[in-house]
This record gives C-alpha cells, sequence and structure tokens, in this order.
C-alpha cells in the first residue's frame, strides 16, 4: 500500500506515462490513471499531473481538470517556454500549482510535487 495518496495522471504518451508512474511509485505515491469510463468525482487525488500539449488549448484543459478534480494542477509540456514565458509565468496564468518544463529529471518531478502538494 502506497503511503504519501493519490495522484492522478493526464498523460498521452505511454513512455512518459509509465515512466510517471514507476517513479512516483517507487517515491510512495499511488497513481491513479484515468480511463475513458473514469468517474473523476469518485476520485480524491492529492494531486493532479497533467501534460499540457499546446499553449493554445493550455486554458481549456486546465479548466476541465479543476472541473473534475478538486486537487491541485502540476502541468507539464514541453511547449510552454514558447509564448507563455517561464514556467512560474506560465503557472501564473494558466492558475496551476506549478509548470514543470519537459524533459525533466526524477529529481525534479519529485521535488514539483512535492511542492505541488503541500502549498498547493
Amino acid at each position: 500500500m502506497n503511503s504519501k495518496g493519490g495522484i492522478v495522471i493526464v498523460e498521452s504518451d505511454d513512455l512518459i506515462r509509465e515512466l510517471l508512474q514507476r517513479w512516483l511509485g517507487e517515491a510512495g505515491y499511488g497513481v491513479i490513471l484515468p480511463a475513458k469510463d473514469h468517474n473523476p468525482g469518485l476520485v480524491m487525488p492529492q494531486l493532479v499531473i497533467a501534460d499540457i500539449s499546446s499553449p493554445d488549448s493550455a486554458e481549456t484543459t486546465i479548466k476541465e481538470l479543476a472541473a473534475a478534480y478538486s486537487a491541485p494542477i502540476l502541468a507539464l509540456s514541453a511547449r510552454f517556454r514558447q509564448g507563455l514565458g517561464g514556467s512560474e509565468a506560465a503557472a501564473h496564468r494558466l492558475h496551476v500549482c506549478k509548470v514543470l518544463p519537459k524533459p525533466f529529471s526524477r529529481e525534479e518531478l519529485l521535488y514539483a510535487v512535492g511542492e505541488s502538494i503541500e502549498h498547493p
């Protein structure tokens, strides 16, 4: 049993999703992978980690996730450096607790997760 609580992972890339699942699991977090028939209202995660594939769709995606889950959101993206400024500025504009630009290391992920849970 994981002792640190559940984290929802919304990531379309299988390889990255599996890596996130492994790293978070090894760190003691429970991982929740939404399915198509998944009812978000039944899940009470500590955090939602979501890949934002395009700055153009970021606001809509974040609003949908915020409506579905009452948990802080950590956004992942390889594209935030283009057009939205730095990661702190992007987080502020999108109303998420943190933006973690890709690529990132295991240590960077776990640090961002810890900060996001402790200081939503």
